[in-house]
């Protein structure tokens, strides 16, 4: 995503506005000259940065303060969260990759993962693809050996993925062989997401699946999310990655549910709680 300069920013700029962002969503609201001290950049560079945050609905200005806006809160853009856990998402999705073989429909939804996964699909070639989320979309265009179907309806800047309506029934006309999809938190062994209208899209994509896959890093067990989508058992593979705890994982699998453990040897012991 672009800066509110319409050039994309550097790595030095992405780091300082990815430090702001932490700090927003760590203290909730901050005093922008608290900000400024704390970053150590001119008043005027973080102005800049807190404008482009802001454009991205990340945070709000107002009065000298600055606070993280609901979609920071409950579900960070879709270009914070692609630079969060990336070592977490590349196992992740090495994971799933195993699971998808040459001929099959494939479709995955708006996590940021799934650009992870996608750039691996091309390996798996022949496949179609068919997603909601632009990034994953950007990553396939053009490949060869991928049918590509994107999912068109309403735009969310936050998430970088089409909802809504059209959508939905876009996805609930197809039949895929398997639904690779995350979701914003596992509480009690049901994965949740803030937002109502992409619980919906979600699942639609289940039911159109004949094979149903959730990939979750060690964070989601942590986190609280409104609605849910569905529990662990609704899925025939729940992947975790390798710093996930054993208590969580021995939750999902009391409820049922079959998890394999990326980047972890058969046999290996899961991570305990500390």
């Amino acid at each position: 995503m672009s800066g509110t300069s319409g050039r994309r920013p550097s790595g030095k700029q992405q780091d300082r506005r990815r430090k702001i962002t932490e700090l927003v969503m760590e203290e909730g609201t901050l005093r922008i000259d608290d900000l400024v001290a704390t970053v150590g950049a001119s008043a005027m560079t973080v102005y800049r940065d807190l404008a482009d945050l802001e454009s991205q609905g990340l945070v709000h200005r107002n009065r000298g303060y600055v606070s993280a806006a609901s979609s920071l809160l409950y579900e960070a853009a879709s270009e914070y969260r692609m630079q969060q856990n990336q070592a977490e998402k590349e196992e992740l999705a090495q994971a799933a990759a195993e699971l998808v073989e040459p001929g099959q429909a494939v479709v995955l939804d708006d996590s940021t993962t799934g650009v992870f996964l996608a750039r691996l699909l091309p390996e798996r070639a022949p496949l179609t693809v068919v997603t909601n989320h632009r990034g994953v979309f950007g990553e396939l265009a053009g490949v060869q050996g991928i049918h590509l179907i994107g999912v068109g309806g309403d735009y969310l800047p936050w998430a970088d993925a089409f909802v809504g309506g059209m959508a939905i029934d876009a996805i609930r006309g197809m039949r895929v062989d398997l639904a690779i999809m995350s979701v914003s938190a596992v509480t009690d062994g049901i994965g949740c997401y803030p937002q109502q209208e992409m619980v919906q899209l979600k699942k639609a994509m289940l039911a159109s699946a004949s094979k149903r896959v959730l990939y979750v890093d060690h964070t989601k067990f942590r986190r609280r999310a409104l609605h849910a989508v569905a529990p662990a058992e609704d899925f025939d593979i729940v992947i975790v990655d390798s710093k996930t705890e054993r208590s969580d994982i021995e939750v999902l699998r009391e409820r049922g549910a079959k998890v394999e453990q990326a980047g972890v040897a058969d046999g290996a012991e899961p991570a305990r709680r500390a």
